[in-house]
């Protein structure tokens, strides 16, 4: 039997994202597993069985080991790690939370993140997103879960400037959102992307 290559959905786009300038840089962030859990109760005894303070403030995201942690709702997080095979993470998580009446579930498949860095970045996201991206707002530590264009996304600054941000976007839109933030970015460009 033939062995199947593993393609990023995105592979195509590789091409016109590295011909955008330095102030709206678009690049696929490397593949991460991810898990969605629920806990009907937070505090010191899920922080302390998963090894990491979940974020409790709205709109939050903290730095998980080699992962994070972002808030979702009052009673859901996202996990994620760059070291962890999914089933791993998934398993450790769910060991952790189950005692606590919680769920851990592997969502690895249904994201795919990009990271936006340059000082255009806030430009090319307020196009399409109706949330204030100011860096007073949306600052290093923040998340939302928001729509850009016409897909639905986590958004997670990375920098007090708001010059480096992660767009979690289901795999299905992937391709789509690729279009529109190319499509964006071209006011802030002066050569074909294309």
């Amino acid at each position: 039997m033939a062995e199947l290559l593993r393609t990023h959905p995105l592979e195509a786009w590789s091409a016109p994202f590295e011909r955008l300038p330095d102030t709206v840089g678009i690049a696929v962030e490397p593949f991460v597993a991810m898990v969605d859990v629920r806990l009907g109760t937070v505090g010191a005894a899920a922080s302390a069985a998963l090894g990491v303070d979940l974020p409790t403030a709205p709109n939050t995201w903290v730095r998980a080991g080699p992962g994070r942690a972002v808030w979702l709702g009052p009673d859901e997080w996202l996990l994620t790690s760059t070291t962890e095979a999914p089933q791993d993470l998934e398993a450790r998580i769910r060991a952790a939370v189950r005692p606590l009446g919680g769920s851990a579930t592997d969502v690895s498949a249904q994201r795919i993140g990009l990271r936006l860095t340059g000082a255009r970045v806030r430009d090319v996201l307020a196009r399409g997103c109706s949330i204030d991206l100011h860096p007073r707002v949306f600052g290093r530590g923040s998340c939302a879960q928001t729509t850009l264009g016409q897909a639905g996304v986590v958004l997670l600054a990375l920098s007090d400037a708001g010059d480096d941000v992660v767009v979690f976007v289901r795999s299905s839109f992937a391709g789509y959102l690729a279009d529109w933030l190319l499509d964006a970015a071209l006011e802030y460009t002066t050569t074909p992307i294309r």
